[in-house]
């Protein structure tokens, strides 16, 4: 059993952590920020720039949102010096367990905190858009982009984020050959960014009627839902459109037309899709802001210097690119290729528990400590 002392040293350690984070969080700074935004809002005409009123809010939301969670971290911190006092003088072997989880509390609040200074990107903060793609293999690589695609509603829903379904694009007898969706939420594309990259599955397939192990893949790109004030030259000429019939998850209730619009960025090959408006031109606008949002990622990432440039950059979605594995059988083990981290637990993964890998991938990230695959 932990001792008492055991105790007050993972405390004082946790409470050095906590100084860090009201410097790293900036939190003397963030509340003359709050007071400062709340006078603005009770100046008159305040309101008579929707756009204006609503940056001022959402910025407001944000730094409160940061403060709470900060005034959380210290009152358990507080709450924890307070037992471990009371333990000391109590002298109670039996008392040790809920000391344990009072300084524990302390360090899981830590570990949330620590992660959000990570999240310093420009478009971190931003909604994220989620594009799955079947690899080759037909029907067996359709199955895995549809488990991801389940995966990933899964994990926003347990972090109490929307989805919004742009295009969905079933598998000829099972799956999906492709999708897209947006999720909702604080530090959408933050957290996810680190998801996009080829995922490959180890699994006895179940539409093969000798039961032999298959091998699939599928990728995942993970683009920040760009501001309106972001700008990116795309020329008409370059744009070829063609317009379909919306069908699947993404066009269940959408009217039977030929109202969905794929867009192809030819000098990238770069292909966006949607459906789930009910006129063509609301979808063209919509796949858009996806293509503006996808290329302006590249010229990011890449650092170039005129959109011509990008050909080529995707990753073939096949064997030797995979950022993680997923193995059912002969054993079961998710392992993230770029930071090591495991997780047994496959059906939890499948489920939506990815903040174990998440959190790997940003630590590692911020230490510089990517591996290449």
């Amino acid at each position: 059993m932990i001792t008492i002392d055991e105790l007050k040293v993972q405390l004082a350690e946790h409470g050095k952590a906590v100084q860090d984070l009201e410097e790293a969080l900036a939190i003397d700074a963030s509340k003359k920020r709050v007071q400062e935004l709340e006078h603005t809002m009770t100046r008159p005409g305040f309101y008579d720039d929707a756009e204006a009123s609503k940056k001022v809010f959402d910025e407001v939301g944000d730094l409160k949102g940061k403060l709470g969670r900060f005034e959380k971290l210290q009152g358990l911190y507080e709450d924890a010096q307070t037992m471990l006092l009371m333990l000391e003088e109590e002298n109670d072997p039996a008392l040790i367990p809920e000391g344990e989880q009072a300084v524990e509390a302390v360090g899981k609040a830590v570990d949330e905190l620590q992660l959000m200074t990570m999240l310093n990107g420009e478009y971190d903060h931003s909604n994220a858009i989620l594009t799955f793609h079947a690899g080759t293999g037909g029907t067996e690589a359709q199955d895995w982009a549809e488990m991801l695609y389940r995966m990933y509603t899964r994990w926003a829903a347990n972090h109490g984020m929307n989805v919004e379904v742009l295009d969905y694009q079933d598998g000829d007898e099972a799956g999906i050959k492709s999708a897209s969706i947006m999720v909702k939420g604080a530090n959408a594309y933050g957290l996810l960014k680190s998801e996009n990259g080829v995922h490959r599955l180890v699994r006895v397939s179940p539409f093969d009627s000798n039961a032999r192990r298959q091998t699939s893949f599928a990728s995942l790109e993970v683009m920040p839902e760009l501001d309106n004030n972001i700008e990116v030259n795309i020329r008409p000429e370059d744009i070829e459109m063609q317009v379909y019939r919306s069908s699947g998850a993404g066009g269940q209730h959408i009217n039977k037309t030929s109202s969905a619009v794929r867009l192809i960025h030819k000098p990238t090959g770069i292909v966006v899709s949607c459906q789930t408006e009910r006129s063509q031109f609301q979808n063209r606008d919509t796949a858009m802001k996806m293509l503006a949002s996808k290329l302006y990622q590249i010229k990011e990432q890449e650092h170039l210097d005129k959109i011509s440039d990008i050909k080529g950059v995707q990753k073939e979605i096949a064997w030797g690119h995979q950022i993680r594995s997923y193995v059912f059988m002969p054993y079961t083990l998710v392992k993230d290729h770029r930071t090591g981290y495991e997780n047994g637990n496959v059906q939890a993964v499948m489920d939506g528990d990815l903040d174990g890998f998440i959190n790997a991938y940003l630590k590692a990230a911020s230490r510089g400590e990517l591996q290449d695959t």
